[in-house]
């Protein structure tokens, strides 16, 4: 139970990331932002995390909450999964080190309130596109570029996505 506890544990609140965020700032450790919805988690999520969790110290992961899943027009039969089961599941991955649920249309929120040194998304978005109404655009490019952050994008692993996997029933 212990080690259950301990992934649960990394479930935590914005509020929460936001004092941790800090006391990552003051010992200089390095910070990385990503999101999504997480609702298959396969081969292409678990590599995309790897990747994102070594390129700083600290891997803060948002999940999107069911009402948003719905709200990115993914079908009527998304998330797979409930919130609380995807949080866990993206938590119990070791290099993962905290896991936010958010109920927002985007992250930016949370974003703003943890100003990661990185803030990383699949190669599917475009880390050069500056115009937030094209579905490639990185949420929170602009403001972590605004206080000396990166974006990075992060290639994808042919083959794997929910949706795909999903549609092979």
């Amino acid at each position: 139970m212990k080690r259950l506890e301990h992934v649960q544990s990394k479930i935590i609140s914005p509020s929460q990331a936001a004092c941790l965020a800090e006391m990552y700032r003051l010992r200089q450790q390095k910070m990385v932002f990503t999101n999504g919805c997480f609702d298959l988690l396969h081969l292409g999520h678990v590599t995309y995390l790897s990747q994102a969790a070594a390129l700083g110290n600290k891997l803060f992961v948002a999940v999107n909450d069911d009402a948003s899943v719905r709200g990115l027009g993914k079908g009527s039969h998304r998330p797979v999964n409930p919130e609380f089961a995807r949080a866990m599941v993206v938590a119990s991955l070791g290099f993962v080190d905290h896991v936010l649920v958010f109920s927002e249309p985007t992250p930016l929120n949370i974003i703003t309130q943890i100003k990661p040194d990185i803030l990383v998304k699949g190669a599917d978005y475009d880390a050069s596109i500056c115009d937030p109404s094209d579905k490639r655009y990185i949420v929170g490019k602009k403001e972590a570029e605004a206080w000396g952050g990166i974006v990075q994008t992060i290639p994808l692993v042919e083959g794997f996505s929910t949706t795909l996997l999903l549609s092979k029933g």
